[in-house]
């Protein structure tokens, strides 16, 4: 059985019994019903009819839905993740820099790949049949950030008593909040990254 805390990806489908063209299909029918519908309106028999494929096929890739979920929460991470690094290290290494290209590429993407983000952070209510949840794509995204004000802590551009773990998941929480609070207002995406980097800029900096 999948252990949904520890398995995702390609750790999430079953070894040894792939077969890439099918797994693909799969993954990109998945990906459709997991946004378009949510998590638990979607079935294993959906997402193999809407890939074209038998129903059994489904079994040959995942063990269950959770564990094609959080497949699909795995790649819109790692998505996610190759937008940002891309930004970053075209910046110039400095806090605000830093800051300000990691929230141009988390809202790059929202508005490119509509309604994934949404979707995969849908997993904390995903649990396996051994009771073990998920952890968060949120909480996740919130220790990259930590990693980040460690690094940042390190280079002595951030106050060294903070708690990088705390601050690192404040900041999702303010970028998370912020953009649902954009999108419902209307606000341009400029003035949100304008306005949200000035404020984090100037809570970290020494």
């Amino acid at each position: 059985m999948v252990q949904a805390a520890m398995k995702t990806g390609e750790d999430a489908a079953r070894p040894g019994r792939r077969r890439p063209e099918s797994l693909g299909k799969l993954k990109k029918a998945a990906r459709k019903l997991f946004v378009e519908r949510g998590y638990h309106a979607t079935r294993p028999q959906d997402i193999a009819r809407e890939a074209g494929l038998g129903h059994g096929t489904f079994y040959l890739h995942y063990d269950d839905k959770r564990a094609c979920f959080l497949a699909f929460v795995e790649d819109a991470r790692l998505e996610l993740q190759h937008y940002v690094e891309a930004r970053v290290s075209a910046s110039d290494g400095s806090l605000e820099r830093t800051i300000a290209a990691s929230l141009n590429a988390i809202y790059d993407y929202s508005e490119t790949h509509p309604g994934v983000l949404g979707a995969a952070m849908t997993d904390e209510a995903v649990i396996d049949a051994e009771g073990v949840q998920a952890v968060p794509l949120l909480v996740r995204w919130g220790r990259e950030w930590a990693e980040q004000v460690r690094r940042h802590i390190a280079d002595g551009s951030a106050w060294a008593d903070y708690d990088a773990d705390i601050v690192g998941q404040a900041i999702l929480g303010a970028i998370h909040q912020t953009g649902l609070e954009g999108y419902r207002s209307g606000r341009k995406r400029q003035d949100l990254v304008d306005n949200l980097t000035r404020f984090l800029v100037r809570a970290l900096r020494r």
